[in-house]
């Protein structure tokens, strides 16, 4: 008798055990494997055909599904002529640098017939994000969305949607993106602007003979639809609206945010935003356009052209109203240089800082910089001929150092100390010399070049200013850091007064970010902690700009734990 009691707890402790492996394994997350061929496609828009880079053969590329927790591990293979690198745009990659994508900053490009597995685990994100190539202009046709999903049985903090639905906005050129860019640096001139944006790839009803090439969402009535809105573009931030209908913010750059309502979303290259549309009770007897164009500050021209779908409610069986008869509605979108809605729609972007969503808000700040952002001009060689006077070219900086990319990838240097040739570590914490920021432009405005970076121990809190610049015209600048997200403590106009303004900075409920516009002719001001080891770019989104030298690496250093330190690189990273 008393043999089988012990055998007995044995069996249920060991259930117990099982039971408790499979919690565990549930919240750990599963390993999900993605095959992506980078491969030329005919497609054809605005009646004119021609070969793009894509991700098997679609456009815009497939889509990524994980779950918080999830780790995802993308086959990339190089069947075309570019180099190619992707990264995962606001993915944190906790310790896995090796996987985030820039050329030249975290690895050297996949070359032709090369593969590449990037590994990256997703720790404490759900959302919405998206990947993109991440070398000269590819981006235009390589993206596609990346969508996070909370840990299973874990609910939405706002009502569960009917359906979800990724809009993505691109930008869409008749010529060859590469020779746009590359005749535009040979010359210093600006690069040609685009033909049309694109929702979902399709320019929409308002181009030419684009009729046939419009995204359309079909939609019931009394339902709720979640629209994963991303932007992108390569060159522009938008302005977004569904005519007659009412948007609900919930959710930027995968961070949940207190919700909003609002007719108008502004979202700039980099940003991610989800919506909740709510569909009108009764059939409407009408469709509706959603359309979205450009927000644009800056001095250059712009492409200055709408981009639309169509959102069709389902017919009632019972309706007599035949399709064509319905009333196509359109809504009003502002004036593509209307500043002030911009900035009120940005700051009514709050984190939910509740108990289940804290906003983690750096109170003390270790290091603190101070960094001109804007465009300048910088000298030509003499054997070339550029557009500027005295044979200058148009060039952009932070700090007045526009950044020389290098021929060895910057993470690989840091990695394995051999940074002798590469990069330096005495970037500027503050402009090299001072001047009204926002008012008359000084009478140098030659930029400095280098490949110089900023090194920060390990758990360093980060107070950073970002200064918008008039020289040669105040513009706004969509700055996305890699490797972290950044709270958005304080934004102004005009020149940032380090007297009186951090006593208005937000530190209770302020924007958590991976992308923040430095707005026209004004500041804002981002703080983060550095925990994050490995070497992360910081870059405008505007891809015109970071061709002009508007970007920047951080170094930070490992921490002393062994969860602190940095990854060996893979065996199968790229070599230059």
């Amino acid at each position: 008798m008393e043999s089988c009691f012990p055998r007995a707890l044995l069996f249920v402790l060991s259930a117990f055990w099982v039971l408790a492996e499979l919690v565990l394994a549930k919240h750990a997350g599963i390993t999900r494997h993605y095959k992506f061929d980078i491969k030329l496609q005919n497609v054809t828009r605005l009646c004119q055909t021609k070969s793009i880079v894509t991700v098997n053969g679609q456009f815009p590329g497939p889509r990524i599904i994980a779950r918080e927790g999830d780790t995802v591990l993308v086959k990339v293979a190089n069947h075309v002529q570019n180099n190619v690198t992707l990264h995962w745009h606001g993915i944190r990659q906790l310790r896995s640098g090796w996987a985030d994508g820039p050329a030249y900053i975290t690895q050297c490009p996949i070359q032709t017939g090369q593969t590449y597995v990037y590994n990256f685990t997703i720790t404490g994100q759900r959302g919405t994000l998206f990947w993109h190539a991440h070398i000269s202009w590819l981006r235009a046709t390589v993206y596609g969305p990346i969508v996070i999903l909370p840990k299973r049985h874990v609910p939405y903090p706002f009502p569960q949607p009917h359906k979800e639905v990724p809009i993505i906005f691109g930008e869409w050129w008749k010529a060859d993106t590469e020779t746009i860019i590359n005749q535009a640096m040979q010359s210093g001139g600006a690069p040609n602007i685009s033909d049309a944006y694109t929702i979902n790839g399709l320019p929409g009803p308002l181009y030419n003979c684009s009729a046939k090439d419009t995204f359309k969402l079909k939609v019931k009535p009394g339902k709720t639809y979640l629209l994963r809105l991303i932007n992108a573009a390569l060159n522009d931030e938008l302005f977004f609206s569904v005519a007659n209908h009412t948007l609900t913010v919930i959710e930027a750059d995968a961070v949940y945010v207190k919700p909003f309502k609002t007719s108008i979303v502004l979202i700039t290259p980099g940003q991610t935003t989800n919506v909740l549309l709510k569909t009108k009770s009764h059939f409407p007897n009408a469709t509706f356009l959603m359309a979205a164009r450009p927000y644009a500050t800056g001095p250059a021209s712009f492409d200055n052209s709408t981009t639309a779908g169509i959102l069709e409610y389902h017919q009632p069986s019972s309706s007599p109203t035949t399709k064509n008869k319905l009333p196509l509605l359109k809504p009003t979108l502002p004036r593509f240089n209307d500043t002030s809605l911009a900035t009120n729609f940005t700051n009514k972007i709050r984190s939910l800082a509740n108990a289940k969503f804290p906003a983690n808000v750096p109170k003390t700040v270790n290091k603190r910089f101070f960094f001109t952002v804007g465009l300048g001009i910088s000298q030509c060689s003499q054997n070339q001929t550029c557009q500027g006077p005295n044979n200058t070219r148009l060039a952009a900086s932070i700090n007045n150092v526009s950044f020389v990319q290098p021929n060895t990838a910057l993470l690989q240097a840091h990695f394995f100390k051999q940074s002798n040739g590469v990069y330096t570590t005495d970037f500027p914490a503050n402009p090299p010399f001072k001047f009204n920021y926002t008012g008359t432009p000084p009478s140098n405005i030659m930029v400095s070049s280098g490949t110089k970076v900023v090194v920060l121990p390990f758990n360093t809190t980060v107070e950073l200013v970002m200064q918008d610049t008039s020289i040669i015209g105040a513009e706004s600048h969509p700055l996305h850091l890699h490797g972290f997200n950044f709270f958005v403590v304080g934004q102004g106009f005009g020149n940032y007064d380090p007297k009186n303004d951090p006593a208005k900075f937000n530190l209770v409920d302020p924007a958590e970010r991976n992308t923040i516009g430095v707005p026209s002719g004004g500041w804002v001001a981002i703080r983060f902690l550095a925990d994050n080891p490995g070497v992360w770019f910081m870059h405008c989104h505007l891809e015109v700009h970071t061709s002009w030298g508007l970007k920047m690496a951080w170094i930070v250093m490992d921490g002393k734990l062994p969860k602190q330190k940095l990854q060996p690189p893979p065996s199968d990273l790229p070599k230059c």
